[in-house]
């Protein structure tokens, strides 16, 4: 028994265990069994080795990955917001930085605050 053009690799099964499973079956081996790029040397020669571990074979790197893909959802997930803590942190010292800076102290008080200052004085002046 082998393949056919309909079910392809999942021919093997017969009529056993359902359509819908044998579809889905189809779906993921065809994702795992797929050459994927290296994220180390860019190379699209990654297999999958077990469930979970890649390895490149043009560098021989080996790394972690999904059960079925290298990269999951929630892995791609993760790296976007590592990348933008990153932008964040960068951003943070910019803000340290300019709160440190020394402001200009006004040259010139308001005549409202000269005002003031000066009526408790001609007070004090007239009780004596």
């Amino acid at each position: 028994m082998g393949s056919t053009k309909k079910v392809r690799k999942t021919g093997r099964f017969g009529s056993r265990y359902g359509v819908g499973i044998r579809k889905r079956l189809l779906k993921i081996e065809d994702k795992q069994q797929k050459t994927y790029a290296c994220p180390f040397c860019g190379f699209k020669k990654v297999k999958r080795k077990a469930a979970g571990l890649y390895v490149c074979r043009k560098c021989h790197a080996s790394f972690a990955g999904g059960a079925y893909l290298p990269v999951t959802m929630p892995g791609s997930i993760i790296k976007k917001t590592v990348a933008q803590k990153s932008f964040v942190l960068k951003n943070k010292a910019l803000d340290e930085l300019i709160e440190n800076v020394p402001e200009e102290k006004p040259v010139e008080e308001k005549k409202e605050d000269k005002k003031k200052k000066k009526e408790p004085e001609k007070k004090k002046k007239e009780k004596k």
